[in-house]
C-alpha cells in the first residue's frame, strides 16, 4: 500500500472508530482547545507582522471541513482568497457547503495545484504527523514553499510527540527546521495533552492554562516559517 492510500484507509478507520461527538463543540475541552490554539497562531502571526490577513490570499493544506478556513474570516480574511486542498473527496464536500465562494480542492499536497507564489500565508494543522514517510512530509513542505510569495509566511501547528496507539508521528523543532532548511522558524508550545484536557477543561479553563504552562504538559508546536532571503 502506498502512503497516500494508506493515509486514506486511515482516516476511513478513524472515522469508523471515533464517535461521532468526539470532537463535537459541545465538549468543553474542544472549545478550549480551538480557542487556545487560535489565539496562539493569531499571537505568531502578529509577532511576524502577517496581520491583519485582510486581502492576503491564504492556502490551508489538509483543510479538511474547513475549520481552519472559517477561523480565517473571522480574523478578516474575504472568501475569494481563501484556497483549501484535501485528501479526502467527503471532506472537501463538506467545506464547500459551508464555505460558498472559497476555492477548495481534493487532491494530493506532494502536487498542489496552484501555480508558483500564489500566497502571502500557506498554513497546515496536523497534516504532517499524519504522514509516515519522510520523504513525502519532504515533497509537501516543497510545495508549500513553491505557491508562497516572496515575503509570505507559513503557519505550522503538529504534534511534538509520537502516539504509540496510532500511527501519529510527532515532529520535533529540528524536524521542522529540516523540513524547511532555508527558513527562520519561530515555535510556540500549545495544547494541553488531550487525556488531562478532557478532564481538567471541563472543569476550569484557567487551571487547563496553568497546567498547559508546564514543560511538558504540551503536546503540539505552533510555528511561523518564513523563507530567507
Amino acid at each position: 500500500m502506498g502512503e497516500i492510500e494508506r493515509i486514506r484507509e486511515e482516516y476511513r478507520s478513524r472515522d469508523r472508530t471515533i464517535p461521532s461527538d468526539f470532537y463535537a463543540w459541545h465538549r468543553a475541552e474542544i472549545q478550549y482547545w480551538q480557542a487556545n490554539t487560535a489565539r496562539v497562531c493569531a499571537r505568531l502571526l502578529c509577532e511576524n507582522g502577517v496581520f491583519p490577513i485582510t486581502g492576503s490570499a491564504i492556502a490551508d493544506i489538509g483543510c479538511g471541513n474547513g475549520n481552519w478556513l472559517l477561523e480565517f474570516l473571522q480574523w478578516g480574511a474575504t472568501a475569494s482568497n481563501l484556497h483549501g486542498v484535501d485528501l479526502l473527496a467527503d471532506r472537501i464536500t463538506s467545506a464547500q457547503e459551508r464555505l460558498p465562494g472559497v476555492d477548495l480542492r481534493c487532491g494530493d499536497a506532494q502536487k498542489l495545484p496552484w501555480p508558483d507564489g500564489s500566497f502571502d500565508l500557506v498554513t497546515q494543522f496536523t497534516v504532517f504527523s499524519s504522514i509516515a514517510a519522510v520523504h513525502v512530509q519532504e515533497e509537501v513542505a516543497a510545495e508549500m514553499l513553491r505557491v508562497l510569495r516572496k515575503g509570505g509566511r507559513i503557519l505550522w501547528y503538529d504534534c511534538r510527540y509520537s502516539n504509540p496507539a496510532s500511527t501519529v508521528r510527532g515532529l520535533s523543532r529540528n524536524d521542522v527546521r529540516k523540513l524547511f532548511p532555508s527558513c527562520s522558524v519561530r515555535f510556540a508550545k500549545t495544547t494541553l495533552f488531550p487525556p488531562l484536557a478532557r478532564v481538567v477543561a471541563r472543569r476550569s479553563w484557567a487551571l487547563a492554562g496553568v497546567f498547559e504552562s508546564l514543560r511538558f504538559a504540551s503536546t503540539h508546536l505552533a510555528a511561523v516559517i518564513t523563507l530567507n532571503g
